[in-house]
């Protein structure tokens, strides 16, 4: 979708058109996440909107559309999944989706917010697993806040050059990908060697 018309849609109907815009994405609408938010944050550091609620807004809109997979994967399951698998676009992202879920559980939901399209199936596929709504919100919701922050603050910083952002984010997803994907694991091991440690200790004592 094209910056300017998501600039008319601001200037006509407000906050409501960044709400709006984020929380449809659930649907597949080709409306690029990372786009909207960093325009929000560029309509806000143009005095068009109010930082603090252009941000909040953001904020909602992200996370009640995310949130809206996950209680579609949760009460509806399989039906709505075979119905998106028959469109190429939806196809490999379920099958990278369902990867990233068996690779890393519940830290999938954190590492597919920084990746187009897979973070509006991942809390699909985590519904359908029934993880609970604490442990979803927990994980969600945390890292939506950081992921907003990130991409509104750079909409404020860099409002004139979204588009190129945009590209680049495109360009080097599969890079990005593999990075967080290390990161995240070493973390985790991190953790896991931590947590013996502390178990031994405990024994010893």
């Amino acid at each position: 979708m094209d910056n300017g018309l998501l600039l008319q849609w601001i200037m006509e109907y407000g906050y409501l058109a960044l709400f709006f815009c984020l929380w449809l994405g659930i649907v597949g609408l080709p409306l690029p996440d990372e786009g909207i938010v960093m325009t929000g944050g560029a309509v806000s550091a143009a005095g068009i909107l109010q930082p603090v609620g252009s941000f909040a807004v953001t904020y909602l809109g992200v996370i009640s559309g995310l949130s809206l997979g996950y209680v579609l994967g949760l009460r509806v399951g399989a039906p709505v999944l075979d119905s998106f698998e028959r469109k190429p676009k939806w196809r490999k992202a379920i099958r990278q989706s369902q990867e990233l879920v068996a690779k890393y559980g519940p830290y999938s939901l954190c590492i597919s917010y920084f990746f187009p399209v897979l973070r509006h199936v991942v809390p699909y596929l985590v519904g359908m697993n029934r993880m609970p709504f604490r442990q979803y919100a927990l994980l969600s919701y945390s890292t939506g806040f950081i992921w907003t922050l990130l991409f509104f603050s750079a909409g404020m910083i860099f409002k004139n050059a979204i588009d190129w952002i945009q590209h680049a984010l495109d360009q080097y997803t599969p890079y990005l990908l593999a990075g967080t994907g290390f990161i995240v694991l070493v973390g985790v091991l991190f953790s896991k060697v931590r947590g013996a440690r502390r178990k031994e200790e405990h024994v010893k004592h």
